[in-house]
């Protein structure tokens, strides 16, 4: 489970442990993800009919790299097929306009 074993102190990977209520999080059909994702303090989505979870980046995690005021590194492809990573622009001005119809 992504590095993370169930010890007596609670969910751990390596020296950290987060304390959940065992009893809830563990099912006969496996974990409980809202129980893991409470604990973890992250956002969880799922989707029961394809049978898909996906655990988000903590509040804290999140906030940290807001507060850096650094966008993540990705590429993308212009209208040609070419790749531009915004890496390639490092030191320079960059705009980025990001647009959702929902």
């Amino acid at each position: 489970m992504l590095g993370w074993e169930l010890q007596p102190e609670g969910l751990c990977r390596g020296t950290m442990c987060v304390p959940v209520d065992q009893e809830a999080l563990v099912r006969e059909d496996g974990l409980d993800l809202r129980i893991l994702a409470d604990a973890l303090q992250r956002p969880l989505v799922t989707d029961e009919r394809h049978a898909v979870a996906a655990l988000g980046a903590s509040h804290h995690d999140r906030g940290d790299a807001l507060a850096s005021l650094e966008a993540p590194d990705f590429t993308l492809p212009d209208l040609d097929g070419n790749l531009h990573s915004l890496s390639d622009h490092q030191g320079k001005k960059v705009l980025l306009v990001a647009y959702a119809s929902w």
